[in-house]
Formats: C-alpha cells, sequence, structure tokens
C-alpha cells in the first residue's frame, strides 16, 4: 500500500496517487553528457541558488517539450540552513537533505545532492541578494517542508501522458499550466518563484517601449511575458532564460586550466611511441 494513502482517502485521492506513481517513474535510455561531481557540486552551491535537472521521469519528457528546453525540474538548495537529525548531521555533506523541490505524489520534501549526481544539472543564481532577503526565501522553502498536494485533479494530470501533444508552440506554456491546480504545483517551479515574489525579486523582465523607438520584440513575447507574471504559471526553463539569474559552472570555479587535459588521442600517441621496436 501506498505510505503516503490512508484509509480516510477518497477514490479519487487513490486514483490520483496511482497516476502520479505512473508519471514520476523512470524512462529507459537516459544518458547524462556531462553530470557534475556531487562533491564540487557541493562546494560550489550556496543558499538561495536554483539548480535546475534534465530529468528522466515520464513526465520529464512532457514538461520538456513543452517548454522547448532540456530542464524539467528545478530545486532550491539551502544547504545547511534546513533543521537536521544527528543521524543526518553525522552523514558526507552529498547525503545530507540540502534542496529542497516538490514532486508529484510527495509534495515538499528535502533530498540529498547525491539524489541527482548522474543527472545533467545547471546552477542558477540570484545576483546581489541581501542577507535579509537570502534568509527570507530561505525561511519561506523551509517553511514549506512537508507541504502536500491534493492529487483529486486528475483531468490536470492526465495532459501529462501525452508526451508530445500536437499544441502549437504559442500554446505549450499555457497548456502546462492548464487549471494551475495543485497538479500543476507539483510539477513546475511555482514553490520557487513564490518564495522570490516575497522579496519582489524578478526572474523574468516585464518589457517596455522606449519613446520614440521601436521595439524588436514580437507581440507575441510581450504577451508571453506578460502571462507569465503570476508565479504559478513560471517553469524552470525561466531561471535559466532570466537575466537576474547567474548561470554557475562548477568545472569553472576552481581553476580551470585546458592546458592540463589529458585527450585520447595524445594518450594513444605516446603508447605507440614507447613500444619496442620489433623485427
Amino acid at each position: 500500500m501506498n505510505p503516503l494513502l490512508t484509509s480516510k482517502d477518497t477514490l479519487l485521492d487513490r486514483i490520483g496517487m496511482a497516476l502520479a506513481g505512473k508519471l514520476t517513474a523512470k524512462t529507459s535510455g537516459y544518458e547524462p553528457y556531462t553530470p557534475s561531481d556531487p562533491e564540487t557540486l557541493a562546494r560550489t552551491l550556496r543558499p538561495g541558488d536554483i539548480l535546475l535537472i534534465e530529468g528522466n521521469h515520464k513526465v520529464s519528457n512532457t514538461i520538456k517539450y513543452l517548454t522547448q528546453s532540456t530542464w524539467s525540474h528545478a530545486a532550491f538548495f539551502a544547504g545547511d540552513e534546513i533543521p537536521l537529525t544527528l543521524d543526518q548531521a553525522a552523514l558526507p555533506v552529498i547525503d545530507r537533505p540540502q534542496l529542497i523541490e516538490v514532486n508529484l505524489g510527495e509534495g515538499c520534501v528535502a533530498v540529498p545532492l547525491r539524489k541527482y549526481c548522474t543527472y545533467n544539472t545547471r546552477i542558477c543564481r540570484p545576483v546581489g541578494l541581501t542577507p535579509d532577503d537570502r534568509n527570507t526565501v530561505l525561511s519561506f522553502m523551509i517553511s514549506r517542508l512537508g507541504l502536500k498536494y491534493d492529487m483529486k485533479n486528475i483531468f490536470d494530470m492526465l495532459r501529462y501522458f501525452v508526451p508530445t501533444p500536437p499544441v502549437p508552440v504559442r500554446f505549450r506554456r499555457r497548456m502546462l499550466a492548464f487549471g494551475s491546480g495543485d497538479p500543476t504545483r507539483a510539477i513546475c517551479s511555482t514553490l520557487i518563484a513564490q518564495a522570490f515574489e516575497q522579496i519582489r525579486y524578478p526572474i523574468l523582465p516585464e518589457i517596455t517601449r522606449a519613446p520614440g523607438r521601436a521595439s524588436a520584440t514580437s507581440t507575441y513575447s510581450r504577451a508571453e511575458i506578460l502571462h507569465i507574471r503570476h508565479h504559478s504559471l513560471y517553469t524552470p526553463r525561466d531561471f535559466d532564460l532570466s537575466p537576474y539569474f547567474a548561470v554557475v559552472k562548477p568545472t569553472l570555479e576552481y581553476g580551470f586550466d585546458y592546458k592540463r587535459l589529458q585527450w585520447q588521442a595524445d594518450e594513444d600517441q605516446a603508447v605507440i611511441e614507447n613500444q619496442p621496436l620489433i623485427g
């Protein structure tokens, strides 16, 4: 029996949890290109950072298609600000619950970095946060731990069973935000966007026309950005596209030197040169 279900749950609850289980099942054939070393990732991340993940669940494929993006999931890095038990505090850093995320069927939970050590990821960092504002965002996210989502909105979940729905590009985000009910909040980056909304930190900018100047932005782009003003309509890729979040790459943070790279062709040539002559 699903531990998240109780004897008081209705038939809709049970159907919803069953659908959530199928949507969060992993797909086969996922192959990350350059997953980050988890220890390096742990040294690089700072409280307040957003970790984008290229997921390999069934629901991930639909989200990536509808958002036309690599990223299907977003997690908030709170680091050691999350209260730990004595047993958790004794764990290696990559095994401590330091990421806050919202999962379909689970709600808001804290998970370790090790969970994503075999995934393609990207760090997006808000720039120039004051200590007070950072604490506000952290407190907001930590206070949501344990929050459960109602999975009764079956029709709001069924759209994710069609990996590539035949929807024109301009309507795809709207399909992802269809209903904007609990199943939507459990998949999209709603909670993180809501946290930054508390301190009025922008994610995507408003588009304005300068007096006397022609705008290079299309009518559709302006309408799209205005459409996603509300935190419930943000998607993982919006943190990547945002001009207010810096992209941080762990491999470049600790003195990357391309001259020290070992290429396979160089190693093969060294082996050939060191072979003894025959004959």
